[in-house]
């Protein structure tokens, strides 16, 4: 099977998980936006991003390691999961010292043991489904985000619904979908198998904890990225503000979605495919931002409709932090194309220095734009942190691997979504339309090379 082929078969694999256990489960912000007031939705957001902070903390960053490590040929199977699970029991145990200071936080002092929790199970998740993925459990990975969507649905009616838990039940039935996820993973791929301290290697766990020490103050950057904002609103204009901005962020999150999904497809062939790996970046990049693009602009067109349809009233003028922030999402999502250049040479530590330079400009910008803009100012900063972020790694990269970019194409789409974004935020008479053409061009700028490359590469296989 040709690499464009087996790249092509495994993103659809993971589409299916993927869509399954986020966009579905994205498509319950009616229920929780009807359930839930803006301030309590403003208490969920800054639980789950702090819990999002805490995760790589407890598991070492040891996830990051398992698929990276797993997917090598040569690497011993036994002693990687081992090494992941040891990890991450010593990592959690220390991370329990820290109770009394979360305790000290006013806004999460009664929901500290819904995190604990909820950060064990979705630490054991996620190291048990990465790990059934790297050795080639791929469509099995696909059962286990439809399985999480189910159990994501069904828990949040039940909780949210109907017996009215609130802010407890949102945090519960995530914390049993993770739970249920990780036995299912362990007992059907049967890890008991790889599970064995004798084959726990030194010269391996240094090896592992070297690649992924550096993506823990990377991920805790990448957390900066999206949580400082949501601190800034509620240090300016409180809970309900930082409510509606986290319901507006969920819109880009589709863009991230998309992303996500070819990623998680790409890092197997990112690792495995190495002949001929310059021409194949390429062509995968010009690919990857054609669509970017494209999901993009059709998010700014639709984005008041989107909030209407699945927030409550209450959150409506959500619509207007959109357009910047996917703006800023779909950089983030190229960048995060560029690390994989990073990851396939174990070159973490990159990651994390162009992720900390974009965390604290984010936080340095989203102070002096709030001052100056408003609540929006925030989506600002956040749109050119990524953007710095993407073009530090873009120039870095090319010492590494040598991807020939369309900068009059980049340049072109850039150009049209700030254009697209102007003119929706202005509402200008028949901006609407106006918009639409924007799209359309986006479109037409992008298809050509993206019919071309696809024609091709399948015809070749």
């Amino acid at each position: 099977m040709g690499k464009y082929k087996r790249l092509a078969i495994n993103t659809i694999i993971f589409a299916i998980a993927s869509f399954s256990s986020k966009l579905l489960s994205f498509l319950m912000l009616p229920l929780y936006t009807n359930i839930l007031s803006t301030e309590d939705y403003g208490v969920v957001d800054i639980v789950l991003q702090t819990c999002n902070l805490l995760i790589p903390l407890a598991s070492v960053g040891i996830i990051n390691a398992i698929i990276r490590f797993g997917l090598e040929k040569t690497a011993d199977k036994k002693g990687v999961l081992t090494i992941g699970c040891i990890t991450l029991g010593s990592g959690f145990v220390v991370l329990l010292l820290f109770a009394p200071l979360l305790y000290k936080v006013e806004v999460l002092a009664p929901y500290v043991p819904y995190m604990y929790l909820l950060i064990l199970m979705s630490c054991a998740h996620g190291l048990f489904s990465q790990f059934a993925r790297a050795i080639g459990y791929v469509k099995f990975y696909a059962v286990d985000g439809v399985l999480s969507t189910i159990l994501t649905i069904g828990l949040n009616v039940l909780f949210l619904a109907v017996l009215d838990m609130g802010i407890e039940g949102y945090l519960l039935a995530t914390i049993l979908t993770d739970m249920l996820c990780a036995v299912l993973d362990f007992l059907f791929v049967r890890m008991y198998r790889y599970l064995n301290i004798k084959r726990v290697a030194r010269s391996l766990w240094v090896s592992m904890l070297a690649y992924c020490i550096p993506l823990i103050p990377n991920t805790i950057c990448t957390w900066i990225m999206s949580i400082s904002s949501r601190y800034i609103l509620l240090g300016s204009f409180g809970e309900s503000e930082t409510g509606i901005f986290a319901v507006a962020n969920k819109i880009p999150t589709i863009l991230m979605i998309v992303a996500n999904i070819f990623s998680e497809a790409w890092q197997i062939s990112a690792v495995t495919e190495e002949e001929g790996r310059d021409a194949f970046f390429t062509r995968i990049c010009s690919l990857y931002q054609a669509l970017a693009f494209t999901v993009a602009s059709g998010l700014i067109l639709f984005s008041q409709l989107a909030v209407r349809i699945l927030a409550a009233p209450d959150y409506y003028s959500a619509w207007q932090y959109i357009p910047p922030l996917v703006i800023g999402t779909t950089f983030g999502c190229i960048s995060t194309f560029l690390a994989s250049i990073y990851m396939i040479n174990r070159k973490s530590v990159y990651t994390l220095m162009t992720t900390a330079i974009a965390a604290v400009l984010n936080i340095a910008l989203g102070i002096c734009f709030v001052q100056a803009f408003g609540a929006i100012g925030v989506a600002y900063a956040t749109a050119i942190s990524y953007f710095v972020q993407f073009a530090i790694r873009a120039v870095h990269t090319r010492n590494i691997v040598k991807i020939s970019w369309n900068l009059p194409r980049l340049f072109a789409n850039v150009l049209l979504l700030l254009g697209q974004t102007i003119v929706m935020l202005s509402q200008i008479k028949g901006y609407l339309l106006v918009s639409a053409v924007l799209l359309l061009a986006v479109f037409v700028l992008n298809v050509k090379d993206v019919l071309v490359l696809v024609r091709q590469k399948v015809k070749k296989g």
